[in-house]
C-alpha cells in the first residue's frame, strides 16, 4: 500500500504537505485581504432586531473610517477567538482535537483495520451499489438536517473505505463530505439555509420543497456520474486474496457493535433535531460527546489499557494540531474585512451593481453575490441574516419571487463550502484524508463547474415557470 494509502487509513494527522500548501494559500489570501482594506473605503449597514435576530436594514448604508492596524491584522488568527463568533470557533477547534484523538486510539488498537477488513469482505463484490448508497446517504444528512462540520469524523473513514475497496482517497471524499455539501446546497428541508432564509423573508418554513427535490436529484445524479467515472479509472480488482484476509475476532465484532451502538445513538439524535429544533443548536457538540464515548468505549473493548488508550489518545491530539492553526488563520479573513469595516462596503457595491442588469440575470447575480459572501462567511444562518433583507427586495423590484431568492441562496452557500479553502470543515477533512487542497481543487473543479451550469440552470427554470 502506498504511503498516502496509510495515512489515509490511519485519519489521525495532518500531513507536512497538507498542512504547508494550506498554510501559504490562505496566508497569501490573508495578504490579500489586508491590501483591500487600503483599497476599499469603509463603509456600514445598521442592524434592527427582528424576532431576536439582529438583521441588515437595507436603506441604512453609510460610510465610515475603514482600515485595520497591521497590529491587529497580525494577531488576527488569535484575536478572532475572542471576537463575535469566537465560541463557535473555538467549540470547532475542540470537536477536531476529539475527532484527532479517538482515530489514533482506533488506530492504533486494530479496530479501523479489521472494520475495514470487514466490509469489504461484505460487500466487495456489489462496491458500487455501496458507493450509491453511502452518497444518498452523506447527501440527505446535508439537505435534510443540515448536516455538515457534524460529518467530519465519517470522512477518514469513508477514505480509508474507498482505499480498501480499490480505489482511492478522492473517491471516499467525494462519496462524504462532498456529498454531504451538495446535500447542505440542495436543502430540501435544511433548517439552518433555506429554514431560516425563508422565514427571514416571509415565506413558510420549507415551502416550495418541489423545486428543492428536483435538485436534489439531478445534483445526486451528477455526483454519482462523477464519483462513478473516476472510481472506474482508479479501480484496482479486489482479489480472492484479499477478499479471504478476513478473519472473524469475536472480541474486534463486540468492539465495533459498541462503536457503532454509540455513534448511531448520536446520529440518530442529530437526524432528531429535524423535528426537536433545540436541539440544533447542539449537534456538533453532540457528535463530539458520542464519537468520544463510542471511540473510548470501542478501543478498551478491543483489548487496549487505560493508560495506552491515554497515550495513543494524546499523541492522535498532537497530531491533529496544525490544522487548528490552519482554522484560526482562514476564520482570521472575516474578523479582517469586518474590522476595516468594507465586509458592508463589497456587499453595498454589488447590490447595486444588480439595479443596471437585465431581469433574467438579476438571479444569476444573487446566486454569484452568496457564492463570493460564502468564501469570507462560513456560516449559513449567519449569512442569511445579513443577505436576505438586502436580496430580496431587490428581487421583487424585477418581479423575482423570495422563493427563487431563498434557493439561489442555498445554492451560493452549500456547494462552495467544499470549494473554498477558508471552510474550517474542507481544511480539517483534507488534512485527515492526507491530501491538500491544492490536489483537491484539482479534483473536483470540473465537478463544481458542471455544478455550477445545473444549478443555474435550475434558478432559470424556476424563473421561467414562476416559482
Amino acid at each position: 500500500m502506498t504511503k498516502k494509502g496509510k495515512a489515509s487509513q490511519s485519519g489521525m494527522s495532518i500531513s507536512a504537505r497538507s498542512f504547508i500548501t494550506a498554510l501559504i494559500i490562505i496566508f497569501v489570501l490573508m495578504v490579500v485581504c489586508y491590501v483591500l482594506t487600503f483599497v476599499i473605503p469603509g463603509g456600514q449597514y445598521a442592524r434592527i432586531e427582528q424576532d431576536g435576530n439582529l438583521i441588515v436594514d437595507r436603506s441604512s448604508y453609510t460610510e465610515v473610517e475603514g482600515g485595520i492596524p497591521f497590529w491587529k491584522w497580525i494577531l488576527s488568527p488569535f484575536l478572532v477567538l475572542g471576537a463575535e463568533g469566537g465560541t463557535t470557533l473555538i467549540a470547532v477547534i475542540a470537536f477536531l482535537l476529539v475527532i484527532g484523538g479517538i482515530f489514533n486510539s482506533l488506530n492504533e488498537c486494530g479496530l479501523m483495520k479489521y472494520m475495514l477488513q470487514k466490509i469489504t469482505h461484505r460487500f466487495g463484490k456489489v462496491r458500487y451499489a455501496l458507493m450509491a448508497v453511502v452518497i444518498f446517504f452523506f447527501m440527505a444528512m446535508g439537505s435534510l438536517i443540515g448536516s455538515f462540520e457534524e460529518c467530519v469524523p465519517l470522512v477518514p473513514i469513508v477514505c480509508a473505505l474507498a482505499i480498501s475497496l480499490g480505489w482511492d482517497v478522492y473517491t471516499g471524499f467525494s462519496m462524504s463530505l462532498l456529498a454531504v455539501g451538495c446535500g447542505f446546497a440542495a436543502g430540501v428541508f435544511n433548517p439552518f439555509t433555506v429554514g431560516v432564509a425563508q422565514e427571514l423573508a416571509g415565506l413558510a418554513m420549507f415551502s416550495g420543497a418541489w423545486l428543492r427535490a428536483v435538485a436534489f436529484v439531478l445534483i445526486y445524479a451528477l455526483l454519482f456520474g462523477f464519483t462513478y467515472w473516476h472510481a472506474k479509472k482508479v479501480a484496482k480488482p479486489i482479489t480472492e486474496e484479499t477478499m479471504q484476509s478476513y478473519q472473524r475476532d469475536k472480541k474486534m465484532d463486540k468492539a465495533l457493535i459498541v462503536f457503532a451502538s454509540v455513534l448511531g445513538t448520536g446520529i440518530v439524535l442529530v437526524l432528531s433535531s429535524a423535528f426537536i429544533t433545540f436541539l440544533q443548536d447542539y449537534t456538533m457538540i453532540i457528535v463530539a460527546v458520542m464519537f468520544l464515548v463510542a471511540g473510548v468505549a470501542a478501543t478498551l473493548v478491543a483489548g487496549m489499557k487505560g493508560k495506552d488508550l491515554g497515550k495513543t489518545f494524546l499523541k492522535g491530539v498532537v497530531g491533529i494540531l496544525p490544522a487548528v492553526l490552519m482554522i484560526m488563520m482562514a476564520s482570521s479573513i472575516k474578523y479582517t474585512l469586518e474590522t476595516a469595516h468594507i465586509l458592508d462596503s463589497v456587499l453595498h457595491y454589488a447590490v447595486s451593481v444588480a439595479d443596471s442588469l437585465p431581469t433574467w440575470s438579476v438571479i444569476l447575480f444573487i446566486y454569484l453575490l452568496v457564492l463570493v459572501m460564502n468564501f469570507f462567511i462560513a456560516s449559513g444562518s449567519a449569512k442569511a441574516f445579513m443577505l436576505i433583507p438586502l436580496i430580496v427586495p431587490l428581487a421583487q423590484i424585477f418581479g423575482i419571487s423570495p422563493q427563487l431568492c431563498v434557493l439561489a441562496f442555498a445554492f451560493g452557500d452549500g456547494f462552495s463550502n467544499v470549494l473554498y479553502p477558508t471552510n474550517p470543515a474542507l481544511l480539517i477533512s483534507v488534512g485527515l484524508a492526507d491530501i491538500s487542497y491544492a490536489q483537491w481543487f484539482r479534483h473536483s473543479w470540473k465537478f463544481q463547474l458542471a455544478n455550477l451550469v445545473l444549478t443555474s440552470g435550475l434558478l432559470l427554470l424556476g424563473l421561467a415557470v414562476g416559482y
